[in-house]
């Protein structure tokens, strides 16, 4: 109850405030806006730069060459595999 009484009277006071000093509110408002597009347009611009970069790095971790070396790994683990099934079977 204490928090919606505080709310309310911060309310009040705010709103009074911003009529009684409605020209301070607008030069305060005039000069505050375009400092603000200038901090988010700089965030913006660098979390844009940010993404592109991912996006290349992403395109170029893959080499011509490591496919095949990826093929020629699993294919030997599959000749282990099926030599350990064999030695498996032959034992029991």
């Amino acid at each position: 109850m204490k928090v919606l009484v505080g709310g309310l009277v911060a309310l009040v006071v705010g709103l009074v405030g911003i009529i009684v000093f409605w020209k301070q509110f607008l030069t305060l408002l005039a000069g505050g806006i375009p400092l603000l597009l200038l901090l988010f347009g700089g965030l913006a611009t660098y979390l844009g730069l940010e993404e592109l970069k991912d996006k290349l790095a992403s395109g170029k971790e893959t080499t011509p060459g490591v496919e095949e070396d990826y093929k020629k790994e699993i294919e030997k683990l599959k000749a282990e595999l099926e030599e350990l099934k064999k030695d498996k079977e032959t034992s029991a």
